[in-house]
């Protein structure tokens, strides 16, 4: 058996309240108030509350200004109001319907009105609950599919970056900590105006996600020159370049493929052609300069050279955090961006825990020697 629903009487004179009592108590909860203040407590008190017939003229705070309140505040604004009063013009009932009352009888009551307007409202207030859980229900079903793509994504973008480390002298790591040296930066930079319209929180978990593909274009360079264990010579060293080219081109196939870019495609981009660019412009590809490299391209060059310098690879030894840090300052507003170089040495303690909780492994090393 279904629960009754519960009918709030508002009324100052005890005899209408016992007669409407009375005609709605077999089908019906009911609760009752003689005052305006009354009746507003009551409904901010009882969240099993599903109608509220209301009387105008009352002592005190009359019917409008009770439905005003009611209608005010979060907590009792859903509940629908009928206006039952002995104020039958016409200007009365507009007043009432303005106020968000959803009917207006006038007395004497009709008893077969009363229960036909009294069930009308209540069915229409259990077909907008209904709807509103259905939306609900239908919201989290999309979250969760959203996040199950997510999850796709973000794992799809680590295999795709994981391709071209394994071709290179590095390891999967370096991807973990190149992400989080970018994010710990732009954190830090946020609040720079400089910086501040484009390191928004969203477009900080973007470059999060973006920075593993900054070298996907090493795909496209063929081994001897990418595994090569000493200097490359200058041919070699053009061909190597072209690796911001190949990961560039390879993101706007991804575009084209969609009919349309976005922040992340826009970043992955960016980061993959830009990230070689210097400060003073002798970087490549473009010979890109000053505020002309992207901010999100500066923050990975930043990174990623530092991840280069405490890593072992075959042609070289680790440098040591302290040794990484006096070779980065002296590419300060040459290779690097200053802003983005001073705020790497106020985070240069983070970076080494960083470095520290994402370091290779002797087995990480031992593959990279073997390949």
């Amino acid at each position: 058996m279904s629960k009754k629903q519960t009918i709030l009487i508002v009324d100052d004179t005890p005899d209408n309240i016992m007669l409407l009592s009375r005609l709605l108590k077999e089908k019906y909860n009911t609760k009752v108030a003689t005052s305006g203040t009354t009746a507003v407590q009551i409904a901010l008190n009882s969240p099993d509350l599903d109608l509220i017939l209301l009387d105008v003229m009352m002592p005190g705070v009359d019917g409008y200004e009770t439905c005003r309140q009611l209608k005010a505040d979060p907590k009792t604004a859903h509940i629908p109001v009928i206006f039952l009063t002995a104020k039958s013009q016409v200007e009365d009932e507009a007043m009432g319907l303005t106020l968000g009352a959803v009917d207006y009888l006038t007395k004497p009551i009709s008893p077969p009105i009363l229960f036909a307007r009294v069930a009308t409202q209540l069915t229409l207030k259990t077909a907008r609950e209904q709807l509103e859980r259905q939306n609900e229900i239908l919201e989290q079903k999309v979250a969760e599919r959203t996040a199950q793509l997510q999850k796709m994504q973000d794992a799809t973008i680590l295999a795709m970056a994981s391709m071209a480390e394994t071709r290179d002298n590095e390891t999967g790591n370096h991807i973990r900590r190149t992400q989080n040296y970018v994010r710990t930066l732009a954190r830090h930079l946020q609040p720079h105006p400089r910086f501040a319209a484009v390191l928004t929180d969203e477009n900080i978990e973007l470059l999060y996600k973006s920075a593993p593909l900054h070298d996907i274009g090493k795909v496209g360079i063929p081994d001897r020159i990418l595994l090569k264990p000493g200097h490359l010579d200058r041919d070699e060293f053009e061909i190597m370049k072209l690796h911001t080219v190949y990961g560039r081109d390879t993101i706007n196939v991804v575009e084209r493929h969609l009919g349309a870019s976005n922040n992340f495609l826009t970043f992955a981009r960016e980061i993959a052609y830009a990230h070689q660019e210097k400060w003073d412009g002798s970087g490549y590809p473009e010979n890109l300069s000053g505020d002309a490299i992207p901010v999100s391209a500066r923050l990975m060059a930043v990174a990623d050279v530092y991840d280069a310098l405490i890593s072992k690879r075959v042609y070289k030894d680790a440098f040591s955090h302290e040794d990484a840090v006096a070779i980065m300052k002296k590419g300060r507003a040459t290779h690097f961006d200053p802003d983005v170089l001073d705020a790497f040495l106020e985070l240069e303690g983070e970076f080494a825990r960083i470095a520290s909780q994402y370091q290779d492994s002797d087995a990480d090393i031992a593959a990279i020697h073997i390949r």
